[in-house]
């Protein structure tokens, strides 16, 4: 998510955690009969008050108290390291029992890990949202756990859309164009923001693959990143939003995700994709706006793009039973909903999600949850899809640019995605 992160979850969190060493929870050695069961998790936090550490070590502590002979021992890293470390642990030979990071595949595929029915009882592995449990698949078996989700919505500035006479937030691209060119006359900097660099240009042009129709992948799996739909699409980013100015004077394909949140939060920018986290960004800046679903080609867009971040389990220590019973207890609604909730995540139950829907805790994450069950996902259950979201992240942006070709550069990533896939068989 390669990431991001949404997850993972702000880049300032990221930035933060990283100037940290490891955090380590709980967890003392396994003495008599006691077996210990190793998780490396990912921080969520982004500062030292609300690490993911917390959360753990209270998880822990409970689970321990109630299953007596088990203990839990957690490390806590931060986004732009734990991908890393748990490849490198792997690859040593020192796997650890489970690992909450960002992709799952590259380890299924080798064989290394548990398959959920392997694990879970049969009402946790029934619980999950079906939309996002097919997305932990490969060859149509469950391997990667979802562990949190979170769907995108298109943020809009109500201060500066009042100020352009905006009444109505866009519902079409002709609806977003529009918008954007009144926003651009009322001297808003950045009318539409248009994040294409490498942070988290494979994110924002999912977005718009789906709002036109189109997709990184079909029905069966098989990449379509030169889609005829896709090409329409970037054309008409390239032609109707960069090449009129209404991204603003900043090249899209070197702006990044964080930079146009920050300037959405310190009021220049009118309208932007955004996840959950931005709301908590802009409330704590003062920043009054509306969320909608996506525009689409010509109305609302029929998906949006959901992200998922992974909880998967190791086959080295042979330790299934203790992790069975350590993941029953880790996707029990109220824990799901404590952890979400302090994050501003999507749960990836259906007991927690509908929990969530009914209260007014969380009132504001309701919009997003609306989106989940149509999300579209990354094509996580690929061994190739890193090295795919690698070369979106270098290309993609040029699409946009003046003189860009997007039916040269979509083809190009397709063909590289084709070849990429065809090696990992």
């Amino acid at each position: 998510m390669q990431r991001r992160r949404f997850l993972g979850l702000t880049a300032a969190g990221a930035a933060t955690a990283a100037l940290a060493p490891a955090l380590t929870a709980c967890g003392s050695e396994a003495t008599g009969g006691d077996k210990k069961i190793r998780l490396i998790a990912a921080d969520y936090g982004d500062k030292p008050t609300n690490s993911s550490k917390k959360y753990w070590d209270s998880l822990a502590r409970e689970f321990e108290s109630k299953n007596k002979g088990i203990k839990v021992d957690v490390s806590v890293y931060s986004w732009t390291e734990v991908d890393k470390k748990v490849a490198d642990l792997v690859a040593a030979g020192k796997a650890p029992d489970l690992a909450q990071i960002g992709a799952y595949a590259d380890f299924a595929a080798v064989g290394k890990l548990y398959s959920a029915d392997q694990m879970l009882s049969i009402p946790t592995q029934a619980d999950f949202i079906s939309s996002i449990a097919k997305a932990g698949e490969v060859h149509r078996v469950q391997y990667g756990l979802p562990f949190v989700s979170s769907t995108r919505l298109l943020f809009c500035n109500k201060k500066l859309f009042a100020k352009a006479g905006i009444a109505k937030a866009p519902e079409s691209w002709s609806d977003l164009q529009a918008a954007a060119v009144k926003l651009k006359a009322a001297g808003v900097k950045m009318p539409y923001g248009l994040p294409l660099g490498p942070e988290e240009a494979p994110a924002e042009a999912m977005m718009w693959m789906l709002s036109g129709g189109g997709g990184y992948t079909d029905h069966n799996g098989s990449y379509i990143i030169d889609s005829p739909e896709n090409i329409k699409t970037f054309e008409w980013l390239r032609d109707e939003l960069v090449g009129k100015g209404l991204t603003g004077s900043g090249d899209p394909a070197r702006t990044n995700r964080q930079e146009v949140f920050d300037a959405f939060t310190s009021g220049d920018v009118g309208m932007l994709n955004g996840h959950p986290t931005l709301m908590r960004q802009a409330d704590a800046k003062g920043i009054q706006y509306s969320m909608v679903p996506l525009p689409g080609i010509s109305g609302k867009s029929k998906s949006t793009m959901g992200v998922a971040d992974w909880m998967m389990a190791f086959k080295q220590n042979g330790h299934r039973d203790e992790l069975g019973k350590f993941l029953d207890f880790v996707y029990s609604k109220q824990n799901v909903l404590d952890f979400t909730g302090q994050y501003d995540l999507l749960p990836v139950t259906t007991s927690a999600s509908e929990a969530m829907a009914e209260g007014d805790k969380h009132k504001q994450l309701k919009s997003f949850l609306e989106q989940l069950p149509n999300a579209e996902f990354y094509p996580a259950d690929k061994t190739s899809w890193a090295k795919v979201s690698k070369s979106i992240k270098e290309k993609i942006g040029s699409t946009v640019q003046k003189g860009g070709d997007p039916a040269a550069v979509l083809g190009e990533i397709r063909r590289e995605a084709d070849a990429m896939e065809n090696a990992d068989r």
